[in-house]
């Protein structure tokens, strides 16, 4: 294992240590992280198929939902190949501009995600509030513009990470307790003033999840409140039917998110392990059980997939 850099000049590789304190349980605890990676992967890429090949679902709701999938995809496939590395060969050795690397794919596109969220939300908010004009309001540029903000957001508000981290000089340890860099992980072990990142990373989440969240949470409001004033009981459950799934994805993005900020904050005597556990169950989780709730949920999916797998076994 490396040692701790004490030297008066600025190193540029990092090693990453994976779990700390529980190095001699890194074989058990990579079969979650790759059964969760493989599952994310194909289950992604298989949403992504159907939505392409099922003329049915080239509606804004599933467009949206392709760019979710690739969303998931980047998040995942930029966190967990490095961190089973780790976890099976002790391959915790990244440069500088590897780390910065993750540390930009990481954020933007959580970022994404957070966005795209906002996205599918009106999209179920035109649906239900205001149907008649739903096509007109979510038409397919409307769709591509949305897109490329969504895109546009992420990239320039995380490109400055980039150069706040590059800037730094890292001459104290230059070994990090974690199976990925994160930005204000990677800023507290260099030897300079890092109050400009830390500022900086903390306007970022107010201005982009955390108002993501909050514009949900009145988009929902609405949702909510036309659902429950509709006169048949048949069309409040199929209209709390068609946001069932959507509810669900947003769940499993934000919650774990908050759980490990409450942790961090007030969990002074919490192991340092399970503050990494957490972190990486909220990189690892969305994107395995995002296609797995709108593949239970959606039935014109759900139909799709079995006729889709039955081809396959019958042409095998």
């Amino acid at each position: 294992m490396a040692t701790p850099n004490h030297t008066g000049t600025s190193h540029s590789l990092f090693i990453l240590l994976g779990i700390p304190g529980l190095e001699d349980q890194h074989t058990w605890i990579s079969l979650p992280f790759f059964i969760s990676y493989l599952v994310a992967v194909l289950g992604n890429c298989l949403l992504f198929f159907i939505i392409i090949i099922e003329h049915s679902l080239h509606e804004p709701m599933y467009f949206f939902l392709i760019m979710l999938a690739v969303a998931d995809l980047i998040l995942s496939t930029t966190t967990v190949p490095k961190a089973l590395a780790i976890f099976w060969f002790h391959a915790g050795e990244i440069s500088l501009d590897g780390c910065v690397t993750q540390i930009f794919f990481i954020h933007a596109s959580s970022i994404a995600d957070s966005g795209i969220l906002l996205a599918m939300a009106f999209d179920r908010y035109v649906a239900i509030c205001d149907p008649l004009r739903y096509t007109t309001v979510l038409s397919h540029t409307v769709i591509i513009r949305v897109g490329l903000a969504v895109v546009l957001r992420s990239f320039s508000v995380i490109l400055p990470d980039v150069f706040l981290v590059k800037r730094l000089p890292f001459c104290h340890s230059n070994v990090l307790p974690h199976t990925y860099c994160e930005h204000m992980a990677v800023a507290k072990f260099a030897c300079a003033d890092i109050h400009v990142n830390v500022w900086y990373g903390l306007s970022v989440l107010l201005s982009t999840v955390v108002i993501d969240a909050l514009l949900i949470l009145v988009s929902y409001t609405f949702i909510l409140s036309a659902v429950f004033c509709l006169p048949s009981r048949g069309a409040r459950q199929k209209a709390l039917g068609t946001c069932g799934s959507h509810l669900g994805v947003i769940s499993m993005f934000y919650l774990p998110g908050i759980f490990t900020i409450i942790t961090q904050r007030f969990g002074h005597h919490v192991p340092l392990h399970t503050h990494i556990l957490l972190a990486n169950v909220c990189m690892s989780a969305p994107p395995m059980l995002n296609p797995i709730i709108y593949g239970i949920e959606t039935r014109q999916i759900r139909e799709r997939l079995v006729s889709t797998l039955s081809s396959w076994w019958t042409y095998c």
